[in-house]
């Protein structure tokens, strides 16, 4: 199965993976959503769509421009390249917005496209933070010393506890602790998305762990390298609410079992929520991946 080039679009398809993976994953910023998982588990939310961008000037080897619905508009984002002028231009005249833009897409083409009418603004609520894996590793020093706490409270009360790496055998725990995790909170929230992943974890090319506490599933994460393996991006993180201090320890777990060769670790966007964005700020983040969004004046 292959992407039509622009202006014709098809939705997402599992068999796609093969086509899109190597691509996306070349991708230099970190967008936390420029994976083929990241589009695939979320293509019905958004309704996805996808073309190929292929003009001469990049020889057949363009990137992708992805079509979705968000809140009654409609969007494009374009991982890998900004789109040439022409198709910029039909691609604004079917949709409300672009979205998404990375710095290596935009910074390059910013100031000819603003001459052309497009008005570009910092999109803060998609930012993703950036954390050094060794500081939620390690959890040094006084800035971390509650989080240290939390890690320590919870060794202390669950002594029987267990990380193992994510596989296909665990899937089925992974599934209870996903049930659970929707019960103890009564809303779905991204459920769909989760147990796609799971479903689906031979075909896709997520890592993770899972814990075990007293033998009994207590919790998992599932994320994947990007950013051409400089970073590893976390998409999910589900727990059983009755172990206190799960969370801060499958952080501090997960981030001291993962490669060293992964200098950051990328937690995704707040999304505009203030309780998120306080609780992700009080990991100490190193920086942001920045994203932009782009208008018709």
């Amino acid at each position: 199965m292959s992407v039509p080039c622009y202006p014709d679009f098809i939705p997402l398809d599992i068999a796609l993976k093969d086509s899109l993976h190597p691509r996306l994953s070349l991708t230099a910023d970190g967008v936390s959503e420029f994976t083929f998982s990241g589009f695939y588990l979320f293509r019905d939310k958004y309704d996805y769509r996808i073309s190929r961008n292929i003009t001469p000037d990049n020889d057949g080897e363009g990137g992708f421009i992805i079509s979705g619905k968000q809140n009654g508009k409609s969007f494009f984002m374009t991982p890998c390249e900004p789109p040439n002028d022409e198709i910029l231009e039909s691609l604004f005249e079917t949709h409300d917005y672009w979205k998404n833009i990375s710095e290596s897409v935009l910074f390059p083409v910013k100031e000819k496209l603003e001459n052309n009418g497009i008005v570009f603004e910092e999109d803060r609520d998609n930012f993703d933070y950036l954390y050094l894996r060794s500081d939620l590793a390690e959890l040094p020093g006084k800035k971390f010393h509650k989080k240290k706490n939390h890690v320590n409270n919870f060794l202390a009360a669950y002594p029987n506890h267990e990380q193992r790496q994510m596989s296909a055998q665990y899937v089925p725990a992974a599934i209870e602790i996903l049930d659970r995790w929707r019960a103890d909170r009564g809303e779905d929230g991204d459920y769909k998305a989760a147990r796609e992943a799971l479903d689906l974890f031979d075909t896709l090319t997520l890592k993770g762990s899972i814990f075990f506490i007293d033998g009994k599933p207590a919790a998992y994460c599932l994320g994947e390298s990007i950013a051409r393996g400089r970073m590893f991006a976390v998409h999910f993180e589900k727990a059983v609410d009755e172990y206190k201090g799960i969370y801060q320890y499958m952080n501090q777990a997960f981030s001291d079992l993962l490669p060293r060769f992964f200098t950051l670790i990328n937690r995704e966007q707040d999304l505009g929520n203030e309780g998120l964005r306080q609780a992700k700020m009080t990991y100490r983040p190193c920086g942001y991946v920045q994203k932009y969004t782009g208008k018709k004046s």
